[in-house]
């Protein structure tokens, strides 16, 4: 046969009416081919645009491979209309807009097709066609390497995209393709995408790696399901999720991923069964947003490379670990914000350097029957509104097995702590919690260490060889007044119980010196997530003084707090000019010191004093660091000073803001180490007198006390503000300002009602000030939520105006 011909045999119902000719083109044959006929092409170079419309076979000659080059000058080099058999043929295309290989109708069978094109797409499938694709591969760095559009589908079996200059595979328009043993890689977009509703996307037994994007990225209602894959090497996400898509992953690898593992957000959902995650440099799952939800089942989240918690649950999503395993990570699971939840069953928490599970800003967590084993904390509930339960669970090889701080309310039942360094639970700066029926033994400092006269609830405990002792009250004793811890039915093998009162040595810190308790957990984040042990540091002032002045006199009341730095403002920026004019300049002494109530907006302030700051060149960052006694003092020699220097540094260039301050001088301090962290940070304070600026808050009464017992500390301190408990009027106006910034309006006699309801409010110490007006704004929002939902069509007022019928009960 020769070179530049085309075979084709004819076949026909009868043997006889067989036969063979020969065209000298492909486009020749074709047309003179009938259905079931066979062209054989030989070797050389086709420019040809070939449309195949029948079911024929064509194919190049055996043993051959790549000898027959379909390679016109443009457009696009061969379409498939029909249930035809064509192999062993290679394809080029020139064509940027069009594809190399077209499938648009029939069940064609393409098998051992090489395609090295720069094409819009190396394959494309689109309508009602349904190919099954073998060992075909594609090298198309210009454009898509597999497109499959417009509800069309089909079966790709060993097939490998060896470069494409988008996505790798890609899956839009409602078709629904499944990959079986194929590779994706070296692609300049995701490896695998889907999008769009009714989009499904099936892979088993592939591999996705060398990739500049993510490995999949389903989004747009898209769904899809990988079985028995590989995603690794990839430059961002390994798996990202997004606006409703549907993911399971059952039996999969994804491992060294620079970012996060998984990410997913708006209303996604995953399934992961029986899947390892691991060597990642963000987190391990990231998933985001309310209606957001994971489900890991025999799941391995382990070895990470970065300084981010392996899952990470914010903004109202959820997760749920079943059976799971999570160790050799920073951090294993952080939970933050309101309506965010985790349910974590009979689960592996293990090697983590510093907590395993944190909840904070009013999230949820739930572990029952887990195992927790060596970290520096077990779980730490941080702050007000953030709770769940620990049932169940055992906490080895702690420093601290559980800490309860600011508010937060969990329920611990049923739970074992042993051999914790400092201590198995510990309570303070106004944390309660209730534990029932717990156990600590062979602690290296107290079982349950309660401070600040928290009111906590323990039923039915027990400790036994507690170096320090079995329980510690301090600053205050069990049912001491109406406040302090309930204790009940609790027992310990030291002889004679508890420790009367005026016997015990007060407050004694029982946090690791991880650097994970030092700093502040991480702030909410919007698409970028900051290291956990990084403040909030820019590297640069980015607005002025001026700018930032009005940012603080937008704030509601503060009227003689606004003056107070206004005028400290004026003092520094003068001083400056004078200096630059040659002249001598008043020594202005920067550390304050804040009083007031909780709620009153000191951190807020403090904020925007550090900016101030910066723009006015006399801090280099001007960042807030915030720290407690929790993060300053330790329970042994030494190690207090450690903790201060360590927080000292952190704020170097910016703020140290040091909330409850008085905490660090108790009245009866006994052999309290507050005193050590106090003399550390006043020598700080004169060495590196121009690195940070140190406020000091607290309560006006405890805070007049603290500088009357520390005349060092008071000599530090150039003025004392005072923040004043916001009038009703004020409130009003900070529910005003919420319900304006998200799109929500007060109608007719709700504004009347709520300052009724805000006159009406004990103003006692559980009284927060602007953070209880954002929490009646909240309520206010669930509860109109709770009406509105029953209408069958809202109109824009139904959605958004808020009645007094949606004000809580007045308390």
């Amino acid at each position: 046969m020769a070179q530049g011909t085309v075979q084709v045999t004819h076949t026909g119902t009868s043997r006889w009416r067989r036969r063979t000719g020969e065209y000298a083109s492909l486009a020749a044959a074709l047309e003179a081919a009938a259905d079931g006929d066979v062209l054989t092409v030989a070797p050389g170079t086709y420019r040809e645009n070939l449309v195949v419309q029948r079911a024929v076979t064509l194919r190049g000659p055996e043993g051959s491979p790549g000898s027959v080059r379909i390679a016109p000058v443009d457009g696009v080099p061969l379409t498939v209309r029909a249930s035809a058999v064509v192999q062993d043929l290679h394809v080029e295309g020139q064509d940027a807009a069009a594809p190399a290989l077209l499938v648009e109708e029939g069940a064609p069978e393409l098998s051992d097709v090489r395609i090295v094109t720069r094409s819009a797409a190396g394959i494309e499938v689109r309508g009602g066609a349904r190919p099954t694709v073998r060992r075909c591969t594609v090298d198309n760095p210009a454009g898509i390497g597999i497109a499959v559009l417009d509800g069309g589908g089909g079966v790709f079996e060993e097939c490998e995209v060896v470069s494409a200059g988008q996505s790798g595979v890609a899956v839009r328009g409602g078709a629904h393709p499944r990959l079986e043993r194929c590779r994706v890689h070296h692609t300049s977009g995701a490896g695998l995408t889907a999008t769009g509703e009714n989009s499904a996307l099936e892979a088993v037994g592939c591999e996705v790696y060398e990739v500049r994007g993510s490995g999949v990225q389903i989004t747009g209602r898209a769904t899809a399901h990988l079985t028995d894959c590989d995603v690794h090497r990839t430059t961002a996400d390994g798996v990202t999720l997004d606006t409703d898509a549907v993911l399971t992953l059952a039996d999969c690898r994804i491992h060294d991923i620079p970012e996060n593992a998984v990410d997913l957000r708006s209303r996604s959902v995953l399934t992961l069964t029986r899947t390892t995650v691991r060597q990642f440099g963000r987190n391990g799952l990231s998933v985001w947003d309310p209606g957001t939800r994971v489900d890991a089942n025999q799941c391995e989240i382990f070895d990470s490379t970065g300084d981010y918690p392996a899952v990470w649950v914010s903004d109202g999503a959820t997760a749920v670990l079943d059976s799971c395993r999570v160790h050799d990570v920073p951090d294993a699971l952080f939970v933050l914000d309101r309506g965010s939840r985790a349910d974590v069953v009979d689960s592996d928490i293990s090697q983590v350097r510093n907590t395993a599970v944190s909840v904070s800003d009013g999230a949820t967590a739930q572990l029952d029957d887990c195992r927790i084993r060596d970290a520096a904390t077990g779980a730490w509930f941080r702050d007000h509104g953030s709770g769940g339960t620990l049932n169940g669970c055992t906490l080895d090889g702690m420093q601290t097995g559980v800490i309860v701080t600011k508010g937060a309310d969990p329920t611990i039942e049923r739970c074992t702590v042993d051999s914790p360094a400092e201590a198995g639970f510990y309570v303070s700066a106004g944390g309660r919690g209730s534990f029932l029926n717990c156990r600590v033994t062979g602690s290296g400092g107290y079982g349950f260490h309660v401070i600040d006269g928290c009111r906590t609830t323990l039923k039915k405990c027990r400790t036994e060889r507690c170096a320090r002792g079995g329980y510690e009250f301090a600053d205050g004793g069990p049912d001491a007044a109406g406040t302090g811890p309930v204790v009940e039915d609790c027992s310990s093998d030291e002889s004679g119980g508890f420790k009367p009162p005026a016997a015990r040595e007060t407050v004694v810190q029982t946090v690791s010196q991880s650097p994970g308790l030092l700093g502040a957990i991480p702030g909410q984040r919007s698409t970028e997530q900051e290291p956990l042990l990084a403040a909030t540091q820019p590297e640069k002032p980015t607005r002025t003084s001026k700018a930032v002045l009005g940012e603080l006199d937008a704030l509601v009341g503060l009227d003689s707090v606004k003056r107070e730095v206004r005028a400290l403002t004026d003092m520094i920026e003068v001083g400056r000019r004078r200096q630059q004019a040659g002249l001598k300049a008043a020594s202005v002494k920067r550390h304050l010191v804040f009083t007031g109530s909780p709620g009153t907006g000191k951190t807020t302030v403090a904020r925007l004093y550090g900016e101030i700051l910066a723009s006015l060149g006399v801090l280099e960052k001007g960042h807030l660091v915030e720290v407690s006694r929790v993060d300053l003092v330790g329970e042994h020699i030494g190690s207090t000073a450690i903790r201060t220097q360590e927080a000292f540094d952190k704020a170097r260039g910016g703020v140290l803001f040091i909330d409850e301050a008085y905490a660090l001088s108790p009245e009866d301090s006994g052999r309290d180490f507050g005193k050590e962290a106090i003399d550390t940070l006043v020598k700080l304070m004169e060495d590196h007198r121009d690195a940070v600026v140190v406020i000091v808050a607290g309560y006006t009464a405890e805070m007049e006390r603290f500088l009357s017992v520390n005349p060092g500390v008071a000599s530090r301190f150039s003025r004392t503000i005072t923040f004043s408990d916001y009038n009703p009027e004020e409130l009003l106006r900070i529910v005003e300002q919420q319900a304006e910034e998200h799109e929500y309006r007060l109608a007719p006699g709700a504004s009347e009602a709520l300052l009724k309801y805000f006159t009406a409010i004990p103003k006692g110490p559980a009284f927060g000030n602007g953070r209880t007006a954002r929490q009646t704004f909240e309520a206010m929002v669930e509860r109109h939520a709770s009406r509105v939902a029953q209408f069958e069509e809202p109109s824009t007022d139904d959605l958004t105006l808020l009645y007094a019928e949606d004000l809580p009960d007045s308390p």
